[in-house]
């Protein structure tokens, strides 16, 4: 059976499996499943209609699920959805999603999320991710795998960060983030995460194709829609540049530079 400290508050209407353990002084609300092999360490606040998948560990003065900061919410039957093998360090908020904005918030696999990283309504983060310390990630953020965030950076709401991307310590994120990409102060983009893409796994040609492709769309003094033009004419792309500049095609769809803004209902 599960191991359940006495002084905590545990539903029985929540689903907890066997080998689960919560420790003392937390609350665990109805509507609330959490996986095998998860740890409460203490003062964790799980509510909402919040399913956890397995071996995730929740540090003390965790809340998760709870409403939106949203005033619109109306209590609607919202969702939270988080995977497994992910690491919720202390004081993390990950609140349930909102009716209009696709009614789930998701945490993938193998995360590690920081002391007092928010986690806003409707974000959708991948997998194998890193949020450093105080990280704020608003509504409607859209975070691809791999990604590193530095402490004390924060992402504007429908911001889109691509795969492997790093956002430097107190970055102001406002528009889409390209992939691969490091990104400082206020969406500067600073050069190719070499480093990352190196602890990846990626071959040398792909990080010098990626390479000669940052120099020609973000380190010349030219206009980025004649750089982005010349990629038109290339034969034989490589796959991770033509990933790169398809993102950016799609975010000058969008308005203010977030593609999922465009799709914005209220």
């Amino acid at each position: 059976m599960a191991s359940i400290s006495s002084l905590s508050c545990v539903d029985p209407k929540a689903v907890i499996a066997d080998d689960v353990q919560i420790g003392p002084f937390c609350w665990i609300g109805p509507d609330v499943v959490l996986g095998g092999g998860c740890k409460l360490l203490s003062h964790v606040v799980i509510t909402g209609c919040t399913t956890v998948g397995r071996n995730n560990v929740f540090h003390p003065n965790a809340v998760i699920g709870g409403e939106p900061q949203d005033k619109k919410y109306r209590g609607e039957p919202t969702r939270l959805e988080i995977g497994d093998s992910n690491q919720i360090r202390e004081g993390v908020t990950i609140h349930i999603g909102t009716d209009f904005g696709g009614e789930c918030t998701r945490v993938g696999n193998n995360n590690l999320l920081m002391a007092n990283c928010h986690v806003g309504h409707d974000a959708q983060i991948g997998h194998d991710c890193v949020l450093a310390n105080n990280v704020m990630i608003a509504g409607h953020v859209l975070c691809g795998n791999h990604v590193h965030i530095m402490g004390g950076a924060g992402v504007h709401h429908f911001v889109t960060i691509g795969d492997y991307a790093y956002l430097g310590g107190a970055a102001r994120i406002h528009h889409d983030v390209p992939p691969y990409v490091k990104v400082n102060g206020a969406d500067q983009v600073r050069g190719l995460n070499t480093v990352g893409l190196q602890r990846a796994g990626f071959a040398q040609s792909d990080i010098d194709a990626l390479e000669q492709a940052c120099r020609r769309l973000f380190y010349r003094r030219k206009p980025f829609a004649r750089a982005m033009a010349e990629f038109d004419t290339l034969n034989g792309i490589n796959p991770h540049t033509k990933n790169l500049v398809a993102f950016l095609r799609r975010r000058d769809q969008g308005k203010h530079g977030r593609y999922l803004e465009r799709f914005r209902t209220a």
